[in-house]
């Protein structure tokens, strides 16, 4: 018997291993389809946030380029208003404490405290043209500020042929109550006779080169200018910390073409944001009447504007020969008709709130919302609007410090709300 055990004992033992491994192959099927079905929940969405009928007939150049299906956080948080009784505030930035740094439209900036508390105003900062839609813009915040405090600032300058979109630098006194040995190290030019489309916004790339982006001015003789590489009208451009062209842009070396040129064929480009896992280049600009953008900027492209645009004039006539697409322009990650008026933008890290994690949030001024946009591959899966019951315009959005999201309204009396939980 004791034989006859032993050599039915492998038939046993081969059975035995052909079911575990139905078993597991059953299980692993269970777990595949429970993931799909994870992931297919994830990206299922609700109907598109917008319902108002498009300015234009024009027909996206492909599925999900606008009016994406829309999406709802699960998550539980919090808003509340957070610091108020700013003058026309433009931009928002963290100092490495926590505080946050406030231009103000008129030329001067505040720093609010984490308690929300204002402070007082920081002067010495170089004239501004605060007519129309200049002014003091954006801040972006020196990565070494905590040896070395500096400081630029974007903003509207009056020069002897009109006004231009430039970049200064200055130290933070001790005090915090003025900027101390400003320079301005950067103007786009051509100045032109105009108060509208100045930009501006500023992000740092991972060398410490400052992206700065700006408008075309919107006069129908400065549009060309957007297409134009001797102009830096309608450009995102990366400059040093001195304002020279950096190391690497995609046209230094070229005759006629400025050096500081990242990317071309913008309008009016008042938000940047820096991908935090991919490090790429993110930009929110304002169209005419529809055919607000977002672009995934890469070096050297031509974004398009005023050849090809998914907007119209305010006429509502087409934009040149109304087309919204051409062989070697690069087409929108997403667009909005009618429009929402994008200004600030920042990524989300999901410090605080998990699902939001690497979303895009959009500052809308027209909309009176902050616009939440799911990513998947570069695509938009999904799009969501917050804070849509305080009826106010938003100039800037900023991940703090402490991993909330700050969203700051434009206007005379404007209020920074805090999202969190």
């Amino acid at each position: 018997m004791k034989r006859h055990f032993l050599k039915n004992r492998p038939v046993f033992l081969c059975f035995s291993v052909v079911l575990i491994a139905l078993l597991q192959v059953s299980c692993n099927n269970d777990k595949s389809n429970t993931t799909d079905e994870k992931e297919e929940e994830a990206t299922a969405t609700l109907p598109p946030v917008e319902t108002n009928p498009a300015n234009s007939k024009y027909n996206p150049a492909f599925k999900g380029q606008t009016r994406i299906g829309g999406v709802k956080t699960k998550t539980e948080y919090i808003v509340k208003v957070f610091a108020t009784g700013l003058t026309n505030p433009w931009g928002m930035e963290n100092l490495p404490d926590g505080r946050i740094l406030v231009t103000q439209k008129n030329g001067t900036m505040r720093i609010v405290t984490q308690a929300g508390t204002v402070g007082g105003t920081i002067t010495g900062i170089p004239a501004v043209n605060s007519s129309g839609q200049g002014g003091l813009l954006d801040v972006a915040v020196d990565p070494d500020f905590a040896t070395n405090r500096m400081v630029y600032w974007s903003f509207s300058q009056t020069g002897t042929n009109g006004t231009a979109t430039a970049v200064a630098k200055g130290k933070l006194s001790a005090d915090e109550t003025k900027i101390e040995n400003a320079v301005v190290i950067y103007k786009a030019i051509p100045e032109f006779n105009s108060t509208l489309h100045y930009g501006s916004r500023l992000a740092w790339d991972k060398q410490g080169n400052l992206f700065v982006s700006t408008g075309e001015r919107s006069d129908i003789q400065s549009r060309p200018l957007a297409q134009k590489l001797d102009a830096a009208l309608g450009k995102i451009v990366r400059i040093t910390k001195n304002g020279a062209a950096a190391t690497g842009n995609p046209f230094i070396g070229q005759t006629g073409v400025l050096p500081e040129i990242y990317s071309y064929g913008h309008r009016n480009v008042q938000g940047l944001a820096i991908h935090p896992v991919t490090g790429e280049l993110w930009e929110a600009e304002l169209g005419p009447l529809g055919g607000d953008e977002i672009n995934k900027i890469t070096a050297s492209k031509n974004y398009g504007w005023p050849t090809i645009s998914y907007g119209l004039e305010y006429s509502g006539s087409p934009i040149g020969q109304g087309i919204t697409t051409k062989s070697g322009l690069e087409q929108p990650v997403y667009y909005w008709d009618p429009v929402i008026s994008p200004s600030g933008i920042t990524f989300y890290s999901g410090n605080q709130i998990n699902e939001w994690a690497n979303n895009l949030f959009v500052a809308a001024l027209s909309g009176q919302h902050v616009v939440r946009l799911v990513l998947k591959d570069n695509v938009v899966v999904g799009e969501e609007r917050l804070l849509t019951t305080y009826k106010s315009r938003f100039r800037d959005v900023l991940e703090g410090k402490d991993g909330a999201l700050y969203a700051v309204t434009d206007g005379s009396n404007a209020s920074i709300y805090k999202i969190g939980k």
